[in-house]
């Protein structure tokens, strides 16, 4: 059993030091307000939380849970330590680290006068490149140390909704951290291990989006639920009622949990999260078209692709797949098609590899073609020759996935520009001549 500090007695932090004490591991909670400090010591829950009450008072009187103020106690007497403190919203949306900050000092300090490895792993929900930017740097200043050698350092978001917190618990739908250490990394995959859920180890910046990407994603699906429900009620129909026959498909749906239509959402995570990520993207100069519009989004993609095969100042471009998706000759709406018509129309010669395109022409198909109204001459653009059309290229947009075509384009992108639409392969990211649209 691990013994572990838990930083911060907030929702996240209390539910995460009870279920860990309830395992059986040793549990120091630390805050700076005496009055949650007081009451999980007197074997009381500080938060309002189904079933809370029975695992504080069990873990206090089995002796696995106590709570205290004193950092250095706490740190000198766990091998782990989670931070699990508030990040609301600065004035401007972005994320807040002020009382991450203000801990990781803490910490900091206290590991300074600590011989042992210690881990420090962050939970409270943080944009890509905090831990980083922050947290790390803080540490180490802090410490005189340095993480993943002196020190580890982990970042394992928490994905619990309120009122089934400790259910969320034991029965998650994710579970995600990133380690810069072994020692880290096996804390974590022990704590996980018995849970009835694949274990993701990835990069700390990974897990860091992927705890944005699913707050953010709830409240899309939140706003998306609504606006069904508003139009259903306009049209004389229960808007709810549309969304509990469509949400009973798990195939599809994934999740019925926020696709119900309602009120806005809300709470101290969706929100401010939803605002972090839009600033953050801003931040980098990447605007959150998911954000602000489907529509837009969808449009900013095609010319992200076409600014990407431009940029290789390529005068012939061969396209491997044109239909809006393989396996198909269907052209309508393909974004493939509407990038290849914009090509053409600045004066790019374009070749068309594309078996299931050529196939409906060759045997005279009545639909071959269909859908097609921004390529001009399209008959004339395929070609069945994959080898020819790679040689004559300047460069190639891999846009449907055949594998009979993965070697040959794996091979021409060490010489010449290849934007990759689809992912030839996923171990490999953008790197000298190959470019993926999204890794």
């Amino acid at each position: 059993m691990a013994k572990i500090s838990v930083f911060g007695i907030g929702y996240v932090g209390v539910v995460s030091a009870a279920c860990l004490a309830r395992d059986g591991h040793q549990v120091i909670a630390v805050d700076v307000d005496p009055g949650k400090i007081k009451s999980i010591n007197a074997g009381q829950t500080p938060i309002v939380e189904n079933g809370l009450d029975e695992l504080i008072s069990k873990a206090v009187a089995d002796g696995l849970l106590e709570a205290t103020d004193d950092v250095q106690y706490a740190i000198d007497n766990t091998e782990v330590s989670f931070v699990a403190v508030g990040t609301p919203s600065a004035p401007d949306g972005s994320v807040g680290l002020v009382y991450v900050d203000d801990v990781c000092k803490n910490i900091g300090a206290a590991l300074k006068n600590k011989d042992a490895y210690h881990s420090v792993v962050i939970r409270s929900t943080i944009v890509p490149g905090s831990c980083e930017g922050t947290c790390i740097p803080t540490l180490e200043r802090e410490s005189g140390k340095t993480a993943g050698v002196d020190f580890g350092m982990g970042y394992y978001p928490e994905f619990l909704r309120e009122s089934t917190a400790i259910e969320d618990y034991y029965d998650p739908g994710l579970i995600v951290f990133g380690a810069m250490d072994e020692g880290t990394a096996k804390i974590l995959t022990d704590l996980n291990k018995d849970l009835p859920c694949d274990i993701n180890v990835v990069d700390l910046r990974t897990a860091e989006m992927v705890k944005y990407c699913s707050n953010t994603w709830r409240a899309v699906k939140v706003t998306y639920a609504n606006e069904i429900g508003n139009i259903a009620k306009a049209c004389g129909l229960d808007g709810q009622k549309v969304m509990s026959i469509l949400t009973s498909d798990t195939k599809a749906i994934i999740s019925p949990y926020f696709m119900r239509p309602g009120f806005a959402f809300g709470g101290s995570c969706l929100p401010k999260d939803v605002r972090a990520l839009r600033h953050l993207a801003r931040e980098k100069g990447i605007k959150a078209h998911l954000l602000e519009a489907t529509l837009e989004a969808n449009e900013a993609q095609i010319q992200r692709a076409e600014a990407m095969v431009e940029k290789s100042g390529a005068k012939e471009v061969g396209f491997v797949g044109v239909a809006f998706k393989p396996g198909t000759d269907d052209l309508r709406e393909s974004p493939l098609a509407t990038l290849a018509g914009r090509l053409i129309e600045k004066g790019i010669e374009v070749k068309i590899f594309d078996p299931y395109v050529q196939e409906a022409y060759d045997t005279h198909t009545p639909g071959a073609g269909r859908g097609n109204d921004v390529i001009p001459n399209l008959p004339g653009r395929l070609t069945g020759d994959l080898d020819a059309m790679l040689n004559d290229a300047g460069a190639v947009v891999v846009g449907n996935y055949y594998e009979s075509t993965v070697a040959k384009l794996e091979e021409v992108s060490k010489s010449r520009p290849v934007v990759d639409l689809t992912r030839l392969n996923k171990e490999k990211v953008s790197d000298g001549t190959y470019e993926g649209i999204c890794w």
